[in-house]
């Protein structure tokens, strides 16, 4: 079968043999947001030009709204089946995977595209951390999901680096790791979130930190306001190897255990959602 990943900024296919392993991987700078209305059966077919197998099973931002077709959420408590039951068909063996939802406390929702497929395909229960643009943290038990949140920390450190007064002091460079600690250990004091972010301004106007030095300690200010805000004793971390590393190092400094594992976790659920596919299809 072929497994995709489909995002809002870059598309991933991967061809899978009888057994689940990835034959061959492809990627392109087409996600979602690079793709026209009505261009995704193009796309698709040119991304995969070749690949014969079937089904043809994606997951991520390509069954939102914005994307080929919107698959609606499934609400939490999620697991393999709860999501199979609300895929959608959007050509001949070619199947788009459901997002999942949950509401926190206050009653308040919260959605993730793509991510259920990289937790469940990890295959053991236990808190996971998806870094990213808006991070997830997610609860596991029994092989389902059955809470998470988001936090938007990526984000709000790219839209601080670029479009606030806090990058015009920070330069490209090699990130500094004892910055970057710092940050993570001044998330713990007084003051909170929005008196710390001015910390970083004024550490750089009394030289206290060079430009380098500055985005290192933001970031680490930032996740280390993440992690305490969730309060793990312990967690997975599930995503790209440097921000992995990141978050793992913060985790360490607030005395937390943290396992890493492999990224492509995914294509192992997405295999076993074609699997239960083809088994419908037989039966």
């Amino acid at each position: 079968m072929i497994a995709i990943d489909w995002g809002t900024t870059s598309f991933r296919a991967y061809r899978l043999d009888a057994t689940g392993a990835i034959v061959e991987a492809r990627s392109a700078p087409k996600g979602i947001l690079a793709v026209s209305a009505g261009g995704f059966p193009s796309v698709l077919q040119q991304e995969v030009k070749g690949w014969a197998e079937r089904p043809i099973v994606m997951s991520g931002m390509v069954g939102s709204r914005q994307g080929w077709v919107e698959a609606p959420y499934v609400p939490c408590p999620a697991g393999f089946e709860e999501i199979a039951a609300a895929m959608r068909e959007v050509g001949e063996g070619i199947w788009v995977v459901p997002g999942v939802s949950c509401r926190d406390d206050a009653g308040v929702p919260d959605v993730m595209r793509g991510e259920e497929t990289q937790v469940l395909g990890a295959d053991r229960d236990g808190l996971f951390c998806l870094p990213g643009t808006h991070s997830k943290w997610v609860e596991v038990r029994g092989g389902r999901i059955m809470h998470f949140s988001s936090a938007m920390t990526g984000e709000v450190y790219a839209v601080l680096k670029s479009h606030s007064i806090l990058g015009r002091l920070m330069d490209e460079g090699k990130s500094d790791a004892r910055a970057f600690r710092q940050g993570v250990e001044r998330s713990g004091e007084a003051g909170g979130l929005l008196h710390h972010l001015f910390g970083v301004r004024t550490k750089g106007l009394m030289g206290e930190l060079d430009g380098a030095a500055s985005s290192s300690y933001l970031s680490g200010l930032l996740i280390g306001h993440e992690i305490r805000a969730v309060r793990p004793r312990s967690f997975m971390v599930l995503g790209e190897p440097r921000l992995a590393e990141f978050y793992s190092e913060a985790a360490a400094a607030l005395g937390c255990e943290t396992k890493r594992l492999e990224a492509t976790s995914g294509t192992r659920a997405l295999f076993r959602l074609g699997v239960m596919l083809r088994g419908k299809e037989e039966a």
